[in-house]
Protein backbone atom coordinates (compact mmCIF):
# COMPACT_ATOMS: atom_id res chain seq x y z
CA UNK A 1 0.00 0.00 0.00
CA UNK A 2 2.93 2.64 0.69
CA UNK A 3 4.10 2.13 -2.55
CA UNK A 4 0.87 3.37 -4.80
CA UNK A 5 0.60 5.74 -1.97
CA UNK A 6 3.66 6.94 -2.79
CA UNK A 7 3.45 7.07 -6.23
CA UNK A 8 0.45 9.00 -6.04
CA UNK A 9 1.93 12.07 -4.84
CA UNK A 10 5.19 12.69 -5.72
CA UNK A 11 5.38 16.33 -4.67
CA UNK A 12 4.28 14.99 -1.16
CA UNK A 13 7.11 12.42 -0.64
CA UNK A 14 8.37 14.53 2.06
CA UNK A 15 5.85 14.62 4.04
CA UNK A 16 5.64 11.11 4.18
CA UNK A 17 6.36 10.14 7.47
CA UNK A 18 9.06 6.77 6.89
CA UNK A 19 9.36 4.00 9.34
CA UNK A 20 12.61 4.58 11.29
CA UNK A 21 14.03 1.29 9.58
CA UNK A 22 15.10 3.19 6.41
CA UNK A 23 17.17 5.39 8.48
CA UNK A 24 20.71 5.78 9.59
CA UNK A 25 21.09 7.87 12.68
CA UNK A 26 22.37 11.16 11.84
CA UNK A 27 20.41 14.19 10.78
CA UNK A 28 20.59 15.42 7.25
CA UNK A 29 22.72 18.26 9.29
CA UNK A 30 24.99 15.76 9.54
CA UNK A 31 24.98 14.34 6.62
CA UNK A 32 26.18 17.41 4.52
CA UNK A 33 28.47 18.18 7.31
CA UNK A 34 30.88 15.48 5.51
CA UNK A 35 31.07 17.58 2.70
CA UNK A 36 34.14 18.99 4.79
CA UNK A 37 35.88 15.46 5.07
CA UNK A 38 38.57 16.37 2.92
CA UNK A 39 39.03 19.97 3.83
CA UNK A 40 42.62 19.60 3.35
CA UNK A 41 42.40 20.31 -0.98
CA UNK A 42 40.71 23.67 -0.07
CA UNK A 43 44.07 24.29 2.35
CA UNK A 44 46.01 22.58 -0.74
CA UNK A 45 44.04 25.14 -2.94
CA UNK A 46 45.28 28.22 -1.10
CA UNK A 47 48.76 27.31 -0.90
CA UNK A 48 48.94 27.50 -5.15
CA UNK A 49 49.98 30.68 -6.89
CA UNK A 50 48.48 29.86 -9.92
CA UNK A 51 44.61 29.90 -10.60
CA UNK A 52 44.43 26.31 -12.62
CA UNK A 53 46.13 24.86 -9.89
CA UNK A 54 43.97 25.98 -7.04
CA UNK A 55 40.84 25.23 -9.51
CA UNK A 56 42.22 21.72 -9.89
CA UNK A 57 42.29 21.34 -5.86
CA UNK A 58 38.82 22.84 -6.33
CA UNK A 59 37.26 20.69 -8.61
CA UNK A 60 38.77 18.00 -6.39
CA UNK A 61 37.01 19.07 -3.56
CA UNK A 62 33.75 19.21 -5.16
CA UNK A 63 33.78 15.88 -5.94
CA UNK A 64 35.65 14.72 -2.53
CA UNK A 65 32.27 16.53 -1.19
CA UNK A 66 30.10 13.93 -2.55
CA UNK A 67 32.19 10.58 -2.28
CA UNK A 68 30.75 9.90 1.35
CA UNK A 69 27.71 9.25 -0.09
CA UNK A 70 28.30 5.59 -2.13
CA UNK A 71 26.52 2.96 -0.65
CA UNK A 72 24.94 4.96 1.99
CA UNK A 73 21.58 4.04 1.54
CA UNK A 74 20.02 4.82 4.86
CA UNK A 75 17.87 7.68 4.66
CA UNK A 76 19.01 10.66 7.34
CA UNK A 77 16.90 11.92 9.36
CA UNK A 78 14.87 15.09 8.63
CA UNK A 79 15.96 17.80 10.47
CA UNK A 80 13.44 19.72 12.38
CA UNK A 81 12.54 23.24 11.73
CA UNK A 82 15.18 25.16 13.80
CA UNK A 83 17.57 22.17 14.41
CA UNK A 84 21.75 23.38 14.37
CA UNK A 85 24.80 21.37 14.13
CA UNK A 86 27.85 22.59 14.70
CA UNK A 87 31.18 20.87 13.98
CA UNK A 88 34.90 21.90 15.52
CA UNK A 89 37.89 20.10 13.80
CA UNK A 90 40.87 21.77 15.14
CA UNK A 91 42.76 18.89 13.47
CA UNK A 92 41.26 19.91 9.82
CA UNK A 93 41.50 23.60 10.36
CA UNK A 94 37.68 24.46 10.07
CA UNK A 95 34.69 24.96 12.37
CA UNK A 96 30.67 24.72 10.49
CA UNK A 97 27.48 25.57 11.82
CA UNK A 98 24.23 24.75 10.15
CA UNK A 99 20.30 25.09 11.03
CA UNK A 100 17.51 24.00 9.29
CA UNK A 101 16.25 27.41 8.22
CA UNK A 102 12.74 25.93 6.23
CA UNK A 103 10.37 23.27 6.79
CA UNK A 104 8.43 22.94 3.43
CA UNK A 105 10.80 23.29 1.14
CA UNK A 106 13.07 21.47 3.16
CA UNK A 107 16.53 23.89 3.51
CA UNK A 108 19.38 23.42 5.16
CA UNK A 109 22.19 26.36 5.21
CA UNK A 110 25.79 25.70 6.74
CA UNK A 111 28.45 28.10 6.60
CA UNK A 112 31.85 27.03 7.63
CA UNK A 113 35.11 28.56 8.04
CA UNK A 114 38.80 28.18 8.23
CA UNK A 115 40.30 28.19 11.74
CA UNK A 116 43.06 30.43 10.46
CA UNK A 117 40.68 32.86 8.42
CA UNK A 118 41.74 31.14 4.87
CA UNK A 119 38.49 29.97 3.77
CA UNK A 120 34.55 30.55 3.94
CA UNK A 121 32.58 27.52 2.72
CA UNK A 122 28.73 27.79 2.75
CA UNK A 123 25.54 27.25 0.96
CA UNK A 124 22.24 25.91 1.20
CA UNK A 125 20.49 22.83 0.28
CA UNK A 126 17.13 21.99 -0.71
CA UNK A 127 16.82 18.04 -1.80
CA UNK A 128 13.90 17.95 -4.01
CA UNK A 129 12.95 14.31 -4.11
CA UNK A 130 11.23 12.70 -7.35
CA UNK A 131 9.66 9.22 -6.79
CA UNK A 132 10.21 7.05 -10.34
CA UNK A 133 8.49 3.94 -9.54
CA UNK A 134 11.83 1.68 -8.57
CA UNK A 135 14.31 4.65 -7.36
CA UNK A 136 13.91 7.64 -6.03
CA UNK A 137 16.17 10.98 -7.35
CA UNK A 138 17.60 13.53 -4.93
CA UNK A 139 18.74 16.84 -6.79
CA UNK A 140 20.17 19.05 -4.56
CA UNK A 141 18.73 22.18 -5.51
CA UNK A 142 21.12 25.53 -4.33
CA UNK A 143 24.22 26.98 -4.54
CA UNK A 144 27.84 25.91 -2.94
CA UNK A 145 30.48 28.49 -2.42
CA UNK A 146 33.76 28.53 -1.62
CA UNK A 147 36.07 32.12 -0.59
CA UNK A 148 39.51 31.82 -0.69
CA UNK A 149 40.43 34.93 1.04
CA UNK A 150 43.98 35.10 0.91
CA UNK A 151 43.40 35.05 -3.36
CA UNK A 152 40.65 37.50 -2.70
CA UNK A 153 38.71 34.52 -4.90
CA UNK A 154 35.10 33.03 -4.90
CA UNK A 155 33.79 29.53 -6.41
CA UNK A 156 30.51 28.71 -6.60
CA UNK A 157 28.69 25.02 -7.64
CA UNK A 158 25.66 22.95 -7.80
CA UNK A 159 26.05 19.38 -6.56
CA UNK A 160 24.96 16.41 -9.03
CA UNK A 161 21.65 14.77 -8.70
CA UNK A 162 22.09 11.25 -6.63
CA UNK A 163 19.87 8.46 -7.28
CA UNK A 164 19.06 5.41 -5.02
CA UNK A 165 17.90 2.36 -6.74
CA UNK A 166 16.15 -0.39 -5.95
CA UNK A 167 13.64 1.37 -3.32
CA UNK A 168 10.71 -1.40 -3.30
CA UNK A 169 12.75 -4.69 -3.64
CA UNK A 170 16.06 -5.89 -4.40
CA UNK A 171 19.71 -4.29 -3.52
CA UNK A 172 19.74 -0.43 -2.88
CA UNK A 173 22.66 1.12 -5.05
CA UNK A 174 23.66 4.49 -5.33
CA UNK A 175 24.57 6.75 -8.61
CA UNK A 176 25.28 10.49 -8.86
CA UNK A 177 24.65 12.23 -12.12
CA UNK A 178 24.77 15.71 -14.07
CA UNK A 179 27.25 18.34 -15.04
CA UNK A 180 28.93 20.28 -12.42
CA UNK A 181 30.42 23.55 -13.52
CA UNK A 182 32.48 25.57 -10.93
CA UNK A 183 33.05 29.00 -11.56
CA UNK A 184 36.17 30.81 -10.70
CA UNK A 185 34.17 34.54 -10.43
CA UNK A 186 37.09 36.44 -10.22
CA UNK A 187 39.52 35.36 -13.45
CA UNK A 188 36.08 33.81 -15.10
CA UNK A 189 37.47 30.34 -15.52
CA UNK A 190 35.56 26.86 -15.65
CA UNK A 191 35.55 23.88 -14.49
CA UNK A 192 33.11 21.70 -16.21
CA UNK A 193 32.72 18.03 -14.86
CA UNK A 194 30.52 15.19 -16.27
CA UNK A 195 29.27 12.97 -13.40
CA UNK A 196 28.24 10.16 -16.07
CA UNK A 197 25.09 7.47 -14.96
CA UNK A 198 26.06 4.49 -15.58
CA UNK A 199 24.96 3.11 -18.97
CA UNK A 200 23.25 0.09 -19.88
CA UNK A 201 26.36 -1.96 -19.09
CA UNK A 202 27.96 -0.31 -16.16
CA UNK A 203 30.69 0.56 -18.10
CA UNK A 204 30.40 4.28 -17.18
CA UNK A 205 29.28 3.65 -13.24
CA UNK A 206 31.03 6.32 -11.01
CA UNK A 207 33.00 8.49 -13.88
CA UNK A 208 33.83 11.94 -13.80
CA UNK A 209 35.74 13.67 -16.18
CA UNK A 210 35.63 17.47 -17.48
CA UNK A 211 37.99 19.88 -18.28
CA UNK A 212 39.09 23.48 -16.58
CA UNK A 213 38.49 25.97 -19.59
CA UNK A 214 39.73 30.27 -19.40
CA UNK A 215 36.75 32.43 -19.87
CA UNK A 216 37.16 32.38 -23.71
CA UNK A 217 36.78 28.60 -23.42
CA UNK A 218 40.09 27.67 -23.90
CA UNK A 219 40.23 24.20 -22.28
CA UNK A 220 43.60 24.61 -20.09
CA UNK A 221 43.36 20.80 -18.54
CA UNK A 222 41.46 17.72 -18.20
CA UNK A 223 40.16 16.15 -14.86
CA UNK A 224 38.92 12.61 -14.88
CA UNK A 225 38.32 9.58 -12.09
CA UNK A 226 35.58 8.26 -10.12
CA UNK A 227 33.72 10.22 -7.57
CA UNK A 228 33.96 6.96 -5.21
CA UNK A 229 37.68 6.86 -5.44
CA UNK A 230 39.96 9.44 -7.06
CA UNK A 231 40.89 12.48 -9.35
CA UNK A 232 43.58 12.67 -11.86
CA UNK A 233 44.23 15.87 -14.31
CA UNK A 234 46.10 15.82 -17.48
CA UNK A 235 46.97 17.68 -20.87
CA UNK A 236 44.17 17.94 -22.23
CA UNK A 237 45.51 16.67 -25.91
CA UNK A 238 46.62 13.51 -24.10
CA UNK A 239 42.94 13.08 -22.85
CA UNK A 240 41.11 13.67 -26.10
CA UNK A 241 43.50 11.50 -28.11
CA UNK A 242 42.67 8.55 -25.19
CA UNK A 243 38.92 9.15 -25.39
CA UNK A 244 38.95 8.60 -29.27
CA UNK A 245 41.35 5.71 -28.93
CA UNK A 246 39.42 4.15 -26.19
CA UNK A 247 36.01 4.89 -28.17
CA UNK A 248 37.55 3.37 -31.32
CA UNK A 249 38.75 0.07 -29.23
CA UNK A 250 34.70 -0.19 -27.14
CA UNK A 251 33.19 0.13 -30.93
CA UNK A 252 35.59 -2.80 -32.74
CA UNK A 253 34.44 -4.83 -29.55
CA UNK A 254 30.80 -4.18 -30.27
CA UNK A 255 31.08 -5.00 -33.97
CA UNK A 256 32.46 -8.15 -33.31
CA UNK A 257 30.56 -9.60 -30.46
CA UNK A 258 26.64 -8.05 -31.37
CA UNK A 259 25.90 -7.13 -27.79
CA UNK A 260 22.69 -8.07 -26.66
CA UNK A 261 20.77 -5.30 -25.10
CA UNK A 262 18.51 -6.71 -22.46
CA UNK A 263 15.70 -4.60 -20.95
CA UNK A 264 16.95 -1.82 -18.74
CA UNK A 265 17.85 -3.36 -15.28
CA UNK A 266 17.36 -1.56 -11.97
CA UNK A 267 19.86 -4.16 -10.64
CA UNK A 268 23.32 -2.88 -9.75
CA UNK A 269 25.51 -3.18 -12.94
CA UNK A 270 29.12 -4.29 -12.38
CA UNK A 271 31.66 -1.85 -13.71
CA UNK A 272 34.70 -3.67 -15.45
CA UNK A 273 37.14 -2.99 -13.13
CA UNK A 274 37.28 -1.49 -9.90
CA UNK A 275 39.67 1.30 -10.47
CA UNK A 276 40.44 3.91 -12.56
CA UNK A 277 43.09 3.13 -15.53
CA UNK A 278 45.79 6.11 -15.64
CA UNK A 279 46.63 8.18 -18.70
CA UNK A 280 50.34 8.65 -18.84
CA UNK A 281 51.40 11.79 -17.43
CA UNK A 282 48.35 12.01 -15.04
CA UNK A 283 48.51 13.92 -12.03
CA UNK A 284 46.82 12.53 -9.01
CA UNK A 285 44.59 14.91 -6.89
CA UNK A 286 42.77 13.65 -4.83
CA UNK A 287 42.16 9.61 -3.26
CA UNK A 288 39.79 8.38 -1.26
CA UNK A 289 40.13 7.69 2.70
CA UNK A 290 39.28 3.92 2.83
CA UNK A 291 36.34 2.85 5.14
CA UNK A 292 36.52 1.35 8.47
CA UNK A 293 36.80 -2.35 8.26
CA UNK A 294 33.35 -2.64 10.47
CA UNK A 295 32.19 0.47 7.88
CA UNK A 296 29.31 -2.41 6.39
CA UNK A 297 27.64 -3.40 9.90
CA UNK A 298 27.34 0.89 10.44
CA UNK A 299 25.58 1.81 7.70
CA UNK A 300 28.49 2.47 5.72
CA UNK A 301 29.94 4.62 7.74
CA UNK A 302 32.80 6.17 7.36
CA UNK A 303 35.60 7.00 10.26
CA UNK A 304 34.49 10.95 9.75
CA UNK A 305 30.97 10.10 9.79
CA UNK A 306 31.37 7.61 12.93
CA UNK A 307 32.17 10.67 15.10
CA UNK A 308 29.76 13.43 14.05
CA UNK A 309 26.91 12.46 16.58
CA UNK A 310 29.61 12.40 19.76
CA UNK A 311 29.51 14.34 22.36
CA UNK A 312 31.11 14.56 26.23
CA UNK A 313 29.77 16.77 29.29
CA UNK A 314 32.62 19.26 28.32
CA UNK A 315 30.58 19.65 24.61
CA UNK A 316 27.22 19.25 26.15
CA UNK A 317 27.47 22.69 27.97
CA UNK A 318 28.55 24.23 24.95
CA UNK A 319 26.29 23.62 22.39
CA UNK A 320 22.64 24.97 22.03
CA UNK A 321 19.93 22.84 22.63
CA UNK A 322 18.95 22.89 19.31
CA UNK A 323 21.97 20.86 18.10
CA UNK A 324 20.83 17.49 16.48
CA UNK A 325 23.29 15.40 18.74
CA UNK A 326 20.63 16.03 21.67
CA UNK A 327 17.77 15.13 19.48
CA UNK A 328 16.37 11.38 21.15
CA UNK A 329 15.06 10.05 18.22
CA UNK A 330 18.83 9.73 16.53
CA UNK A 331 20.26 8.86 19.96
CA UNK A 332 17.75 6.46 20.54
CA UNK A 333 18.57 4.33 17.03
CA UNK A 334 22.54 4.73 17.89
CA UNK A 335 21.83 2.86 20.69
CA UNK A 336 20.00 0.45 19.12
CA UNK A 337 17.01 1.25 20.41
CA UNK A 338 14.65 1.01 17.57
CA UNK A 339 11.05 1.51 18.84
CA UNK A 340 12.23 3.95 21.23
CA UNK A 341 13.69 5.68 17.75
CA UNK A 342 9.93 5.22 16.36
CA UNK A 343 8.30 6.56 19.24
CA UNK A 344 10.36 9.93 19.37
CA UNK A 345 10.57 10.75 15.71
CA UNK A 346 6.44 10.13 16.51
CA UNK A 347 6.59 12.80 19.57
CA UNK A 348 8.78 15.24 17.99
CA UNK A 349 7.48 15.15 14.37
CA UNK A 350 4.00 15.83 16.25
CA UNK A 351 5.70 18.32 18.21
CA UNK A 352 6.60 20.11 15.38
CA UNK A 353 2.91 20.00 13.94
CA UNK A 354 1.60 21.45 16.59
CA UNK A 355 4.11 24.46 17.16
CA UNK A 356 3.52 25.54 13.44
CA UNK A 357 -0.38 25.10 14.30
CA UNK A 358 0.08 27.50 16.90
CA UNK A 359 2.20 29.82 14.87
CA UNK A 360 -0.61 30.49 12.09
CA UNK A 361 -3.43 31.29 15.11
CA UNK A 362 -1.18 33.74 16.31
CA UNK A 363 -0.34 34.65 12.85
CA UNK A 364 3.36 34.67 14.08
CA UNK A 365 6.18 33.59 11.40
CA UNK A 366 8.90 31.75 12.20
CA UNK A 367 12.50 33.43 12.76
CA UNK A 368 15.77 31.26 11.65
CA UNK A 369 18.43 32.21 13.89
CA UNK A 370 21.72 32.37 12.58
CA UNK A 371 20.84 32.62 8.97
CA UNK A 372 18.96 35.12 6.65
CA UNK A 373 17.43 34.68 3.14
CA UNK A 374 19.49 36.56 0.61
CA UNK A 375 20.98 36.80 -2.80
CA UNK A 376 24.08 35.15 -3.41
CA UNK A 377 26.91 37.77 -3.58
CA UNK A 378 28.52 36.08 -6.29
CA UNK A 379 25.73 34.66 -8.99
CA UNK A 380 22.80 36.03 -7.55
CA UNK A 381 20.68 33.11 -7.09
CA UNK A 382 18.54 32.91 -3.85
CA UNK A 383 21.01 31.64 -1.10
CA UNK A 384 20.97 31.60 3.09
CA UNK A 385 23.49 33.53 3.89
CA UNK A 386 25.62 33.36 7.92
CA UNK A 387 23.87 36.22 10.05
CA UNK A 388 26.88 35.82 12.14
CA UNK A 389 27.37 35.81 16.35
CA UNK A 390 26.70 31.91 16.74
CA UNK A 391 30.27 30.86 18.40
CA UNK A 392 30.09 33.79 20.83
CA UNK A 393 28.00 30.88 22.91
CA UNK A 394 24.90 33.39 24.04
CA UNK A 395 22.43 31.12 23.33
CA UNK A 396 18.72 32.25 24.79
CA UNK A 397 15.23 32.25 23.33
CA UNK A 398 15.80 29.19 21.75
CA UNK A 399 13.22 27.25 20.47
CA UNK A 400 12.13 23.83 22.71
CA UNK A 401 11.93 21.28 19.60
CA UNK A 402 13.21 18.35 21.14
Amino acid sequence: AITNNALTSMGELSKITMPVIFNEPLSFLQRLTEYMEHTYLIHKASSFSDSVERMQCVAAFAVSAVASQWERTGKPFNPLLGETYELVRDDLGFRLISEQVSHHPPISAFHAEGLNNDFIFHGSIYPKLKFWGKSVEAEPKGTITLELLEHSEAYTWTNPTCCVHNIIVGKLWIEQYGNVEITNHKTGDKCVLNFKPCGLFGKELHKVEGYIQDKSKKKLCALYGKWTECLYSVDPATFDAYKKNDKKNTEEKKNSKQMSTSEESDEMPMPDSESVFVIPGSVLLWRIAPRPPNSAQMYNFTSFAMVLNEVDKDMESLIPKTDCRLRPDIRAMENGEIDQASEEKKRLEEKQRAARKNRSKSEEDWKTRWFHQGPNPYNGAQDWLYSGSYWDRNYFNLPDIY
